[in-house]
């Protein structure tokens, strides 16, 4: 199977498992130390997006504790799913369950990054004794119009690449003002997370049809009203992560998130826009405190 993007030379096990309508489904598994007694982490990635998009924060992470990072339903290495319509985050929550209860994992950290999050935020309603803290990367209950936008100009219209050189330009004309001070190795690095080769040639590693869902004004893609979710989950210790430049978590969203779980930690990182790549240190520390309070002792 090609492989998509960098591992920062951690070690990570393949784990295939099926979801309940039989799609075979695909996380890297960071084992971590076998003496650590801290919490495991469940990394859930973005729109199209998948698990190599935390590749350095689980390396990072992994060296004290235990990473999951998960490829969605059509994307990364999991399969793609013949009913489009399946592409919403009601389903790959019951696949997230799924996988937890294959891998035996009662309770956990999660990192929930722009539809992650969404996930992360409907997952603790549903389970909320399974999560012991979550963060919550560049995503609230409410979306800005702007970062929307953008969002649904770009899903599922990628121009025909035949190099990586066409790959690299493409990922930097969609994400580049999100990322204003990127190098071209680090430019690199980011498109070879979003694509994966196939007979030579640089191919998208996630399903174009995940774009129907987001395009139909009446689907389920995103929640109508997701502050009930958020105000049910107040008291689970979180913190945000916001690009200081994002186009989709305003920061009266922040406040207003804040009023309803006055705990919440907020880590503002410059220079990001949708969505910090987690490898920023202000948002490694943040990430690293948070967990530090709910660890057993």
């Amino acid at each position: 199977m090609p492989e998509i993007g960098n591992d920062f030379g951690a070690h990570y096990e393949d784990v295939w498992y099926d979801s309940a309508d039989g799609l075979r489904l695909y996380a890297r598994n960071y084992p971590g130390p076998e003496s650590s007694t801290l919490l495991p982490v469940l990394c859930m990635h973005g729109l199209t997006r998948n698990s190599a998009d935390f590749a350095w924060i689980a390396a990072h992470l992994s060296k004290t504790r235990r990473v999951v990072s998960v490829d969605q339903r059509g994307r990364g290495l999991s399969a793609y799913d013949s009913v489009p319509a399946n592409y919403t985050p009601a389903t790959y929550v019951g696949d997230m369950f799924t996988l937890l209860d294959r891998l035996a994992i009662p309770r956990m950290l999660v990192i929930g990054t722009s539809m992650g999050g969404l996930m992360a935020m409907l997952m603790a309603n549903m389970q909320p004794e399974r999560f012991a803290a979550v963060v919550l990367n560049d995503i609230g209950p409410e979306l800005d119009p702007v970062g929307l936008e953008r969002i649904k100009n770009y899903v599922g219209k990628h121009r025909v690449i035949r190099s990586w050189d066409d790959a690299v330009a493409q990922t930097r004309e969609i994400n580049e003002t999100a990322f204003p001070l990127y190098t071209d190795e680090e430019w690199l690095r980011f498109t070879r997370g979003l694509y994966r080769e196939v007979d030579g040639v640089p191919t998208i590693a996630h399903d174009a049809a995940i774009a129907q869902a987001v395009l139909e004004a009446d689907s389920n893609a995103v929640p109508p009203d997701l502050w009930p979710l958020f105000a049910n989950m107040a008291t689970i210790p979180m913190l945000v992560v916001r690009g200081a430049i994002s186009d989709l978590l305003a920061w009266d969203c922040v406040e207003k998130m804040q009023e309803l779980s006055p705990g919440l930690q907020v880590a503002n990182v410059p220079d990001r826009g949708h969505a910090p790549m987690l490898d920023e240190p202000l948002a490694v520390s943040a990430i690293e405190a948070l967990f530090a309070e709910v660890d057993p002792a």
